[in-house]
């Protein structure tokens, strides 16, 4: 999510990302302005008209969100391309589950809010074109051009709200598909399939707009770009939900003491590669404190005792829990470090920095193992 993507803010506590491809969008507009204008493209207008395409991506994707929230979905992030958008949800922890068709059958109902969002938009932009007398412009070639923004404000809508309908993964249409294929499959091969489906049809778009019209090599890129994020998140969720805190843990590990002074416990902190360490008394862990919390303790209030700043409530694994409610504990508490015990007994750590690395290890050893056992 963050290799190929930048954030920009956050709107109603979803954090809102605009993936990479989506900067070619500019520089797209602009050629084919200069192309259509024998050399006299607006500046001006092709940034206007790329800001539009933004806001009707974003306006789609809210629409998903919002009709999510009703099915009991919380999003955590949604990364913006210019055709689509991929959000990232968590199940509420106080929807019930629910039967398999319903499941699929949401599916489709949310897959269908985008598109919707978009023809509503553009049947209000065309209604206030038309009030302003300017009705006629709306069906004159080119339909999507910088030099009339508000018909622009029309089209764009209507293209994102047909395109989106497009049976290729993570589009809408491909949503449809992949809740189809989940009648008889389960969500990680229905998905699979529909990535596969959705690939296959942007090396279609991408060849046909060689020999044709250069957007549609544009919606190729994008289509293959945004599979495989959704591809990526699925390989992900399969390592937070299947692997276990005791294949990730680190078991050689440092330890402080409430004893320590803040001034022995940074010496020992300079000569670890850990930034998060368990406090431990005899044989009990008391607390948890971080590097980052010791120089700041120092700077404040000068030398004392780790046991003064540590933190003392912290929230522990076992070495049978997955990687994914390790990962809600971490983020529930804006905390960095989880200790895995047995028998009340401290084993082992795993801290967010050790987390990462480890999701990404095993996620690209999983995808290596499926494409070796795939024919």
């Amino acid at each position: 999510m963050r290799s190929w993507s930048i954030p920009v803010g956050r709107l109603f506590g979803v954090d809102v990302r605009i993936h990479l491809t989506f900067f070619l969008l500019p520089m797209f507009v602009f050629w084919t302005d200069y192309a259509a204008h024998q050399g006299n493209a607006n500046g001006t207008h092709d940034m206007a008209l790329v800001a539009i395409i933004l806001a009707c991506v974003g306006a789609h994707e809210c629409g998903h969100m919002l009709a999510a929230r009703r099915f009991g979905l919380i999003p955590k992030a949604v990364i913006l391309l210019p055709l689509t958008g991929v959000v990232l949800y968590e199940e509420s922890k106080t929807e019930k589950p629910q039967p398999a068709t319903l499941l699929w059958t949401r599916e489709i109902r949310l897959a269908l809010v985008g598109p919707l969002v978009n023809l509503a938009l553009a049947v209000l932009a065309a209604a206030v074109v038309t009030g302003a007398g300017r009705g006629g412009d709306l069906w004159k070639w080119p339909l999507l051009q910088a030099g009339n923004l508000p018909k622009s404000l029309v089209w764009a809508n209507l293209y994102l709200a047909v395109l989106n309908l497009m049976p290729a993964y993570p589009l809408d249409g491909g949503r449809i598909l992949r809740a189809l294929f989940s009648r008889t499959l389960d969500n990680s091969a229905a998905t699979r399939r529909a990535v596969s489906i959705s690939n296959a049809i942007a090396m279609v778009l991408m060849v046909a707009g060689l020999f044709s019209d250069s957007w549609l090599t544009m919606v190729g890129v994008i289509v293959f770009s945004a599979a495989q994020l959704e591809e990526r998140a699925l390989v992900f969720q399969s390592v937070l939900d299947n692997v276990r805190l005791e294949e990730v843990m680190l078991t050689d590990f440092a330890t402080l003491s409430p004893a320590d002074t803040l001034e022995d416990a940074l010496e020992k902190a300079v000569h670890s590669l850990q930034d998060d360490f368990p406090v431990v008394r005899g044989g009990d862990m008391v607390g948890v404190i971080s590097k980052q919390r010791i120089l700041d303790a120092l700077r404040a209030e000068g030398n004392g005792y780790v046991q003064a700043v540590m933190n003392k409530i912290f929230e522990v694994s076992l070495r049978r829990d997955s990687l994914g409610s390790a990962f809600r504990k971490l983020t529930a508490r804006n905390s960095s470090i989880i200790p895995v015990v047995e028998d009340q007994r401290l084993i082992g750590i795993v801290t967010l920095q050790n987390l990462m690395h480890s999701m990404a290890l095993l996620a690209e050893s999983r995808k290596l193992q499926r494409d070796q056992a795939e024919p």
